[in-house]
């Protein structure tokens, strides 16, 4: 059993073979998909999404960091509203992303930790989005320390003294694609992090791993990720998987 703890199966970029994308994930073994939120614009068709796939799919619900424009209040009620209503199985995708603008920085910081607080109070993880933040998201984290604060810190792509500093505070590291490019740097360290804080994740369709590189990622790329772990930690396929489907466990509760 596999589990990719983040893919937007709900993107547009599937609407023309998202059967067909679903059926071959699970011919390749992958049973288990956690679909993050984005914004408003997003959740009838993630709830759609599990209506049709009700065994498989599991929701999140959040505001995504580059969705924190100036109605990133209103944004935050539509969230609030959704994990009132009903329940998810986290909150996210959620963060900081100072990549492509800067100027929403103080709103994306009170978003981020809005969310954080919700996620303790209904007792669920959190999963974190991170681009060209880690100073800024791990002074929120520090803030928000303790028992009752946990999740997963998706694509994660620092170092390993952000690696272990991200484990301090009960998040584990989402490893995909990234960690098959050559240049991607976390190949070089992951072996120096226990396996047990390691959950595997495609971000599709974005992230595809070699030797997709520049297409369209799909969740069955998954054991691209998991054969380069293979090689890593020098385990083989079933045991990344059954190691990494259970601590997906541990985080989400399912």
């Amino acid at each position: 059993m596999i589990t990719d703890t983040h893919t937007h199966l709900y993107s547009e970029q599937f609407d023309e073979d998202r059967k067909e994308m679903i059926s071959r994930a699970k011919n390749a073994g992958i049973t288990r998909f956690f679909i993050p939120a984005i914004d408003a614009s997003y959740t009838q068709r993630m709830l759609d999404l599990e209506q049709e796939n009700p065994n498989d799919v599991f929701l999140m619900m959040g505001l995504h960091p580059t969705s924190v424009k100036e109605n990133y209040k209103e944004e935050l009620a539509h969230v609030k509203e959704w994990i009132d209503k009903r329940n998810f199985i986290a909150i996210g995708e959620i963060g900081i992303d100072l990549y492509w603008d800067k100027s929403f920085l103080p709103q994306q910081q009170e978003a981020f930790r809005t969310q954080i607080k919700w996620a303790k109070e209904k007792k669920l993880p959190i999963v974190i989005h991170c681009r060209d933040a880690f100073d800024e998201i791990f002074e929120v984290l520090e803030s928000e320390k303790g028992e009752d604060l946990r999740g997963i810190f998706h694509c994660f792509t620092g170092t390993l003294e952000q690696a272990k500093q991200a484990i301090s505070y009960n998040i584990k590291l989402g490893i995909g694609g990234v960690v098959t490019f050559k240049n991607g740097k976390i190949d070089k360290f992951l072996n120096q992090i226990d396996l047990k804080h390691i959950v595997l994740e495609t971000d599709a369709p974005y992230l595809a791993p070699t030797p997709y590189r520049g297409k369209r990622n799909e969740s069955s790329y998954i054991t691209n990720v998991i054969d380069k772990l293979v090689d890593i930690y020098d385990l083989n396929f079933q045991e990344i998987s059954e190691i990494t489907t259970q601590n997906s466990r541990d985080i989400f509760g399912v």
